[in-house]
């Protein structure tokens, strides 16, 4: 994976253009630049649908009960929103865990998958369904990513240009080993664009109470096979799916608006604060108090 043809130019690229730790907007809409100069703890954070190329280093995912590795010459593909617990592994000051995402989008996937008369583009297998993966990337999509990045340098071609090779990079991640993934997404009718639905009702609504067939009557599929599917694409319940979005929002809360625990846990669904502090401390190993101690003073997002 490593000897990817214009996988070193990638990484110089994204050095040069991220030259701090963190995340960094581009000028190109879809485009962000990940840093990190050491190791870190894990961060919680909601990924919406994306590709993530690492040009250096290595980071660990937990997406509910599974956990994943990526590293040099490897791409995660997430196709739906998920909370996801990630942490870079192996990063140092000299070589930095570097990183480049690219948000996907659903419409231009579907046009590629319903418009490329003669591509070999699989159709979607129906039952198959992987919310996030982990895959080699091909000198294709390196090579288009390293273009779409040289275009950072050339400002001036960014609004005729950077379209056509987002465009491709589509085309070339649903033409590769992620292509799975990708198709699922475009069809609106596969296991994972359903379960997509009742994810993204969940994300609109998470500090209202459900039914799970409420749910299922969303996705379009019977109570049992809806949460048989759903376990399967996100690695969670339900229920656990909206309790990490609601940790998530809460923490934000927290950070962002000042609020103590008890009104954050309200302000996200919770009547008690005793079992808004549960939930917070198993899932982030800390009570919110300590928790947010914690990232103010920088140790974690």
């Amino acid at each position: 994976m490593k000897n990817l043809p214009n996988l070193t130019e990638l990484k110089h690229l994204i050095a040069r253009h991220a030259r701090g730790d963190g995340i960094h907007g581009t000028a190109v809409p879809a485009l962000s630049l990940i840093r990190s100069s050491a190791i870190s703890d894990p961060i919680h954070t909601l990924y919406e649908p994306s590709v993530c190329l690492v040009a250096a280093g290595r980071k660990r995912a937990r997406i509910g009960s599974r956990e994943v590795v990526y590293e040099t010459g490897g791409c995660l593909v997430v196709g739906i929103d998920l909370p996801i617990i990630g942490a870079v592994i192996e990063a140092s000051p000299d070589e930095p865990y570097l990183c480049l995402k690219i948000d996907l989008d659903r419409g231009m996937l579907a046009d590629l998958l319903l418009g490329a008369p003669g591509s070999h583009i699989a159709p979607p297998a129906p039952d198959r369904i992987e919310a996030a993966a982990v895959h080699a990337a091909t000198p294709e999509l390196v090579d288009a990513s390293a273009r779409l990045l040289r275009l950072l340098d050339a400002p001036q071609d960014i609004a005729v240009l950077a379209p056509l090779i987002v465009r491709e990079i589509h085309y070339r991640l649903m033409t590769g080993p992620q292509g799975a993934i990708l198709r699922q997404i475009a069809s609106g009718e596969s296991r994972l664009a359903q379960v997509g639905r009742a994810v993204a009702y969940l994300c609109e609504n998470y500090a209202e109470p459900f039914r799970i067939e409420d749910l299922a009557r969303i996705a379009g599929m019977s109570p049992s096979s809806f949460h048989e599917h759903f376990r399967t694409a996100t690695a969670m319940s339900p229920l656990q799916f909206r309790t990490r979005l609601r940790m998530h929002e809460a923490r934000r809360l927290m950070v962002a608006e000042g609020l103590t625990a008890a009104e954050a846990g309200f302000r996200v669904g919770y009547d008690s604060p005793s079992q808004f502090s549960r939930d917070h401390a198993r899932i982030y190993d800390r009570p919110p108090r300590r928790d947010l101690s914690r990232m103010q003073s920088g140790q974690a997002y």
